[in-house]
């Protein structure tokens, strides 16, 4: 059941830190799920939360930061600048 977790909940993070970021055209569904789940756990690393003990906003919206951190690295060593 955890990883269907993952899945869903990383689906949801990548599309919304995609749409943050303004590369939501640039990315398909898997993408949104990779960066999901990449940016859920640099997230729990900076943060503390992890979604393994549980769905919470915390843990969430520490997910969606951590994405949102990912994609603005991308975006810096593809274009050298944030947008």
């Amino acid at each position: 059941m955890g990883i269907i977790l993952w899945l869903i909940v990383g689906g949801v993070v990548g599309w919304l830190a995609s749409m943050v970021m303004r590369t939501d055209a640039q990315q398909g569904i898997v993408l949104n799920v990779v960066v999901g789940i990449v940016g859920a756990f640099i997230g729990g690393l900076l943060f503390g939360g992890s979604i393994n003990a549980g769905l919470t906003l915390y843990t969430f919206i520490s997910s969606l930061v951590g994405a949102i951190i990912l994609l603005a690295i991308v975006n810096l060593v593809r274009r050298g600048a944030v947008r």
